[in-house]
């Protein structure tokens, strides 16, 4: 079970259900809510993440990509913990328990009524797990040829933001883009970290991840536009939607991000990059938290509640 908690990759769980956690809370304040479709989403979603970490350490695995060069932490199957044949029933397992995830998602927001919009969602989530797949999975596996920043980016960014809240309403608010966006960027972040640190035995192994085709240095500027955008985006949201001043509680995210920033323009060694994977992922993690919770709590009334009822205890 550890070997597998492991090759589950917990830490990268929390961010594939920010986008999640947004949209719903987003959808909550205009007065919309349901406990299973939001259940269900975090399921698929978390389903998702997961095919996608048994798919990345399958595909390595066999194809050599995972080796003694590599270093980030030893995968399953690199370290002989978890066989090929074990990894791949897993993937199709995990892929079952998803697709059933998102069927019963889909079921719990369009019931009978909507049947084309449970049919494009039907084949997104078909989409969703083939792309989780071949992110790393066969010979013409995306995420040899660079294109694994895109599927982050739709996937847990885009859709998972965006198509949430579309369940709730059964339409679409476009404001919603600029904190979606934001959540695709800071995961695409997360990947792209972890192609920073992998730059040198990625290029060997001929997985050709943006940071190989466009060099370690240029990799920098790129994360810096994808972190700084993502805050600046958000921002932006909060003043279209005009937050009250203790709205902007979700600012205190951007401390830990502006951190992460400066180790990452000061790193000269890969292997001090690791860290900064979690770091990151808990920082999109606490944001999406803070601003969901900006969006349905005035933090003012709050305190002035707990003063008030502190003055009435003692009086």
């Amino acid at each position: 079970m550890k070997h597998w908690i492991e090759a589950a990759r917990v830490r990268t769980l929390p961010l594939s259900v920010s986008g999640i956690i947004l949209g719903s809370f987003y959808a909550m304040s205009q007065s919309m809510f349901n406990w299973k479709i939001v259940l269900f989403a975090l399921t698929t979603t978390l389903g998702l993440q997961i095919l996608s970490n048994f798919a990345n350490d399958y595909g390595d695995g066999v194809k050599g990509t995972d080796n003694e060069d590599r270093i980030g932490p030893k995968r399953a199957i690199q370290s002989g913990v978890i066989t090929p044949k074990q990894m791949k029933n897993a993937m199709i397992l995990t892929s079952v328990l998803t697709m059933i995830s998102a069927i019963l998602l889909i079921y719990c927001s369009f019931k009978e009524s909507y049947l084309l919009y449970s049919l494009t969602f039907l084949v997104l989530g078909f989409l969703a797990i083939a792309s989780a797949i071949r992110y790393t999975v066969g010979n013409t596996a995306y995420g040899y040829r660079g294109y694994g920043d895109l599927f982050v980016f739709i996937f847990f960014g885009l859709v998972s933001t965006l198509g949430i809240y579309f369940m709730f309403a059964k339409e679409m608010d476009y404001i919603l883009l600029l904190p979606a966006t934001s959540i695709g960027f800071l995961s695409v972040g997360v990947l792209n970290l972890n192609n920073m640190r992998d730059e040198a035995s990625d290029k060997k192994a001929g997985k050709n991840t943006i940071v190989v085709k466009i060099g370690g240095a240029k990799a920098k500027k790129y994360h810096y536009f994808l972190v700084i955008t993502a805050m600046v985006l958000v921002l932006i949201f909060a003043i279209i939607k005009d937050f009250n001043f203790d709205q902007y509680i979700f600012l205190l995210a951007y401390i830990p991000m502006i951190a992460h920033l400066i180790r990452v323009s000061k790193n000269t060694e890969p292997r001090a990059l690791d860290p900064e994977l979690k770091k990151l992922a808990i920082s999109t993690f606490l944001l999406s938290v803070l601003l969901s919770l900006s969006l349905i709590f005035f933090f003012s009334d709050i305190i002035v509640q707990i003063v008030n009822a502190t003055i009435n205890h003692f009086k």
